[in-house]
């Protein structure tokens, strides 16, 4: 069975209350008597052709599982609910061939450790070639010229020859650039990067996010970049997404969050980010890097029912832990949402207590 025609629109990919569900330990998806964890949940975004959506949060928030969810490689014996659409075609009722047709074709990944995600056995070139050969139907002389042309344009030195060495002769920037490649190879409509520059140092890493930036321009690509490091974010994204607990707690205008950083967990993450400006106090002496308190609740702890973040904020109240948190629009910048491009609009967050979202509030998490 092929895939419908898509219709080309401004908004590429569209997710609607998309949900994960993975059975519990030692349960089968089939087991009537056991209630499936919600590792993601209700989670919703658009997003426009030629624009980027960074997401952000903790190792534990659910990052990579949206970034598979969205590939259709979420974890064998789970479930998603809800709608995502690419092009305005639902994705949620493909069969696996379907899914096939449109991974490394229409959708494309670049994961965070490259060398995992490269064949050791093969040479690159013509691990480049093979979504050519396979999605486009080019011929073996065809999509090796094209595949060398794609690592050109990301910055392999010597593509000609270098084409026929092996992963494990390459840096580790340069497999990331390669992988790169691989992901563009047949001008996808939409690129996850799941923390892509992870593992480089800070210059390659800056090259790689350049490199992303040129070829979305180039190629009117859209971009879900997802991290962990504000500062890549608040650089290389029109709009975020901020997950904690498998939920969005807040999402908007890049720069407007970044203006007003409305819910607890988002502000307290800035304020856990080493500010190489602020390290000593007036006398003199290094102050203490502020910390959230706890850890990233285990999966099967997650409670779609309440805030996801009430155990570890010192805002939270009785309420918070009882009952989920309704969507509260941020009015502060509704002139920059107005006149300015971007996918998710408004700038909203998830929070039972907007009097705790004033501008200025400087109350610090302990």
């Amino acid at each position: 069975m092929t895939l419908p025609l898509p219709t080309i629109t401004d908004t590429v990919l569209d997710a609607a209350k998309l949900s994960l569900w993975l059975p519990r330990p030692g349960h089968t998806p089939h087991d009537t008597g056991s209630t499936p964890l919600a590792a993601l949940h209700n989670i919703s975004f658009k997003l426009r052709r030629g624009s980027s959506l960074g997401v952000i949060g903790e190792s534990g928030s659910g990052k990579t599982l949206l970034a598979l969810s969205l590939m259709g490689l979420q974890p064998a014996g789970s479930r998603v609910t809800g709608s995502l659409r690419l092009n305005t075609v639902e994705m949620l009722d493909n069969t696996p061939k379907q899914w096939q047709q449109l991974r490394g074709n229409r959708l494309a990944m670049v994961f965070q450790n490259p060398m995992s995600a490269l064949n050791p056995l093969h040479p690159i070139g013509r691990q480049v070639a093979e979504p050519l050969r396979l999605h486009l139907g080019l011929g073996r002389r065809a999509a090796w010229e094209q595949a060398i042309a794609l690592l050109e344009r990301v910055g392999i030195q010597a593509a000609r020859s270098r084409a026929y060495d092996y992963p494990h002769q390459f840096s580790g920037g340069q497999r990331q650039r390669i992988t790169i490649a691989m992901a563009l190879a047949c001008q996808p409509d939409v690129l996850i990067a799941d923390e892509p520059t992870t593992a480089l140092d800070v210059t390659v890493q800056q090259h790689i996010l350049d490199l992303l930036h040129d070829l979305m321009a180039e190629r009117q690509m859209a971009l879900v970049l997802i991290s962990h490091d504000l500062g890549v974010i608040a650089q290389n994204a029109d709009d975020m997404l901020v997950l904690y607990g498998g939920q969005v707690v807040e999402s908007g205008p890049t720069e407007a969050l970044f203006r007003h950083m409305a819910h607890p967990y988002t502000r307290a993450l800035l304020m856990a980010r080493p500010n190489l400006h602020a390290t000593r106090q007036p006398s003199g002496r290094r102050k203490s890097l502020l910390a959230i308190a706890g850890n990233v609740p285990p999966l099967g702890q997650w409670n779609p029912q309440a805030c996801p973040f009430a155990p570890r904020c010192s805002f939270a109240q009785a309420e918070c832990r009882q009952e989920a948190p309704a969507r509260v629009a941020i009015p502060s910048f509704a002139a920059y949402q107005a006149t300015n491009y971007s996918s998710l609009g408004a700038h909203h967050a998830w929070c039972l207590r907007p009097e705790a979202l004033r501008p200025g509030n400087t109350q610090v998490w302990q």
